[in-house]
């Protein structure tokens, strides 16, 4: 029994109470003993042309483990248990603080006090616009894990903030290619040094690697991707600095929210 299951409880049935249709992939919104958790069996995944193996449900289960080991909590506390579309990934429903946007777009260079300039480009009414991001050690604390598992899917609606500063990221499936894939909106940091806790939640992972958290990771990771890892801990601490982006690919995910 896992250490969430425990929580929530494992014998408890899982109870569909509806489906999120803006969603990708299956996904439906569900409750374990009157906790609500969002379900998405891995029968209802679509493989996409750089994730072709699919295991989008493991990657998920695997971006936790590694939040976990940082001991930020960046993502919320997510598993694999069987439901009524048979075995998937759940985690824990988290109601986000709409009254916040940690991410936003404003009319061009309008970029409001404690937020960093992203990118600008044109809304639906073809009025120029900028996208900015929050200049926050919660926020920060997220990019840097997107370094770390290689997120290819950090949109602006996969923050969700809660009262009292906390950021929580959701749908990490497009996690810890082997093959360089970061796109999000978070590159308001490009180039800029790690804070000594970032760095210190870096070495953590690279040396957990060897031991536990390694061992943890290959019930859902391939020894590729754990190979990927390690060189992306190891290039992260040598640079000492956010990554920039790579114009030669896609670096903003599309759509960015």
């Amino acid at each position: 029994m896992s250490v969430t299951e425990s929580l929530i409880g494992s014998d408890d049935e899982l109870v569909l109470v509806g489906r999120l249709t803006t969603a990708s992939n299956a996904t439906f919104l569900a409750t374990i003993g009157g906790t609500e958790v969002v379900y998405k069996p891995i029968a209802g995944e679509r493989p996409l042309w750089d994730f072709p193996d699919g295991r989008l449900a493991h990657r998920e289960v695997a971006a936790y483990v590694v939040s976990e080991a940082l001991g930020w909590s960046v993502v919320p506390e997510t598993w694999l248990r069987e439901g009524p579309h048979g075995l998937g990934m759940v985690q824990r429903w988290v109601s986000a603080d709409e009254s916040v946007e940690p991410v936003t777009i404003v009319p061009a260079g309008e970029i409001p006090s404690g937020f960093l300039h992203v990118f600008d480009g044109y809304d639906g009414l073809d009025r120029p616009v900028s996208l900015a991001h929050e200049d926050t050690p919660a926020l920060r604390r997220m990019a840097v894990f997107d370094a770390l598992t290689n997120n290819a899917d950090r949109k602006g609606g996969h923050v969700l903030p809660v009262s009292g500063g906390h950021r929580y990221g959701c749908d990490h499936g497009l996690t810890f290619h082997d093959e360089p894939k970061l796109r999000t909106i978070l590159w308001g940091w490009q180039g800029l040094g790690f804070s000594d806790e970032e760095l210190a939640g870096i070495r953590t992972v690279a040396a957990g690697l060897s031991g536990a958290l390694g061992r943890g990771l290959t019930a859902y990771l391939s020894g590729r991707d754990l190979e990927a890892l390690g060189l992306r801990c190891e290039e992260l601490l040598a640079e000492g600095a956010f990554p920039e982006p790579e114009y030669d690919r896609h670096v903003i995910p599309w759509p960015p929210f």
